[in-house]
């Protein structure tokens, strides 16, 4: 029998303590932040901290497909052991890790990604760290509901923005997984009628 295709939401089957990394995120200096490279993408302030970069380089917040050097944890993760946990539940290959925050009033424009869906064999999923309700999170024309401490898959290949309508400042925790076998297994039991995933929208 083949598999069931894979949704371009879902809720995966892990679950990180939101308040600790909230306690360890109010904890970095504020010149850890770096503005997001993507400046035709987004009004108001998108910025991030990469927890693993390429050759490990602090403030190297761009994940270059076509970089030669390997992934490694930045010299910043190993101050964070909240957010080395977090990456240690992934027991797959984790190419970019960063935190990814997203300014009160800021608004990330309407755009698509490149070979970031499951059938692609890379995956990028978020963890919201800091949210709330006045974040809108749309994936092709459908607002997502991403609650703190979760583990969304999103096929990012679709047109996808975010708008913070709200007063506070909107983090996600964000990694790029190769699909391994570990991985598909995950997967598959987010997609089982008894799993603990889901495909929630708003």
């Amino acid at each position: 029998m083949a598999p069931s295709p894979v949704p371009d939401r879902l809720r995966l089957p892990l679950a990180f303590d939101a308040a600790r990394l909230q306690e360890e995120l109010a904890r970095l200096p504020a010149e850890t932040w770096v503005p997001h490279f993507n400046t035709r993408y987004y009004e108001g302030d998108w910025s991030g901290v990469p927890l693993r970069s390429v050759g490990g380089m602090e403030g190297r917040l761009y994940p270059d497909p076509t970089a030669r050097q390997s992934y490694e944890d930045t010299p910043l993760l190993a101050r964070c052991p909240a957010f080395r946990e977090a990456l240690a539940a992934f027991q797959c290959p984790i190419g970019s890790a960063r935190l990814l925050k997203l300014a009160a009033r800021a608004h990330i424009r309407e755009h698509t990604d490149y070979n970031l869906g499951f059938e692609d064999g890379e995956v990028r999923l978020h963890i919201p760290i800091v949210t709330h309700p006045d974040v809108a999170f749309v994936l092709a024309g459908q607002r997502v509901d991403l609650r703190p401490g979760e583990c969304w898959y999103l096929n990012f290949n679709l047109p996808h923005r975010v708008d913070n309508f709200g007063d506070t400042d909107r983090v996600h925790l964000v990694l790029d997984c190769v699909v391994d076998d570990w991985l598909r297994e995950v997967f598959a039991r987010a997609m089982a009628p008894d799993g603990e995933g889901g495909v929630r929208v708003a």
